[in-house]
């Protein structure tokens, strides 16, 4: 049977006709959303923020975790530590120091990698890419890979568990917002790879499958490919190859930013893009109760201009089913920043079903994060 929103817009009170936008005098606006920030919302407006709770009791909080803290992981991407989890998506963090000495497959899932810090070669099926810090590589499930470090590596892992990442549908703004497909990179059978093929003896390939691990060792390399034809293959994009949607009157929520898509969650990327410049528009993140997803933002680079005591390297998670927003010396600047352009990177998930945390998240929490709205 098909169906719809039940849609009537209405305005009741004292509100803004226009969302983000010219919000009455002394008051802040809370949205409340369906399917994230894709479908029906409407936006509610109070005479005081509504993050402003004194006490905090049980499990559903906002939490923040520090993986510059984390252990290292060793040389292999199923050592990484799991910072969080659901049916759809598994969050994990790997430092590398020194080369992989086996080749990884995830049987689970497509693998996004994201490069926080250090530069390397990939190697995989498909061929050869160079990575540096701000690289997305998405490596389709079953891929073959392993990476060579020419300066340690820091990696945010995205498994979209049995699933497969695709891009994001951009509508009225066409394919070439945001990023133009001719800017996604392709591994190439280039001198580098087969110098690898090349390289004699044994060779083991460590498979994840249902997080189980399997090894199985070939007589030879088994990346050795001539050639390839085709439309299933990794691709590679740099966040500073992403050119943000903007409005200098309106302030864009969160998926106007969506990178790639996959079953039960999105990943956005948060790149520098100017300030709203007209002066009715609100200039920071608004206050919204996203009760369908949970929100996930790792921090890469930059200056979190909505956020007090967060660096390169943390994790947010704020659960699905409370109201949160900007922080409070972010909020005194709702009308007017004082400089021209943001100059954050982060790379948020959205995700349907809820996380589950990791035991090594859980060792590296902000504790006291639940507190820092409050007023100083």
């Amino acid at each position: 049977m098909s169906r719809k929103w039940i849609h009537i817009p209405h305005v009741e009170g004292l509100a803004s006709r226009q969302a983000h936008a010219d919000l009455p005098p002394g008051t802040v606006e809370r949205e409340i959303g369906k399917d994230g920030f894709f479908g029906p919302a409407t936006q509610m407006i109070h005479p005081r923020p509504p993050t402003g709770w004194t006490s905090w009791e049980g499990p559903l909080r906002p939490r923040a975790f520090d993986c510059m803290q984390l252990p290292a992981d060793g040389g292999s991407p199923w050592a990484a530590s799991t910072l969080l989890h659901n049916a759809h998506c598994r969050l994990r963090f790997w430092r590398l120091a020194t080369n992989m000495d086996h080749l990884a497959r995830n049987a689970d899932g497509d693998e996004l990698l994201f490069i926080h810090a250090g530069r390397g070669d990939l190697y995989c099926d498909y061929g050869h890419l160079s990575i540096e810090a701000g690289d997305y590589v998405l490596l389709p499930r079953g891929t073959m890979w392993r990476l060579e470090v020419l300066e340690a590596l820091q990696l945010l892992l995205i498994e979209a568990s049995n699933g497969s990442y695709q891009l994001p549908d951009k509508g009225l703004v066409g394919e070439q917002a945001i990023f133009d497909p001719a800017m996604l990179d392709l591994p190439r059978i280039d001198e580098a790879f087969k110098s690898q093929a090349a390289q004699a003896g044994d060779s083991r390939v460590v498979i994840k499958r249902r997080n189980q691990l399997s090894t199985v060792t070939y007589p030879y390399n088994p990346l050795d490919a001539l050639g390839w034809h085709g439309s299933l293959h990794p691709v590679r994009i740099n966040v500073r190859d992403i050119r943000p949607l903007s409005s200098h009157r309106y302030h864009l929520p969160p998926s106007a930013h969506t990178t790639f898509v996959a079953p039960g969650f999105v990943v956005c990327t948060f790149a520098p893009r100017p300030f709203e410049t007209d002066p009715g528009a609100i200039k920071v993140p608004f206050f919204h109760s996203n009760d369908d997803f949970d929100e996930v933002i790792f921090y890469h680079s930059g200056d979190f201009f909505s956020r007090d005591h967060i660096h390169p390297g943390m994790v947010t998670l704020h659960p699905a089913g409370f109201t949160h927003g900007p922080h409070p010396k972010a909020l005194s600047r709702m009308h007017v920043q004082p400089k021209p352009m943001t100059d954050e990177y982060a790379v948020m998930i959205d995700a349907r079903e809820a996380f589950d945390v990791g035991d090594a998240a859980t060792a590296v929490e902000w504790a006291e994060y639940h507190q820092s709205w409050r007023q100083s």
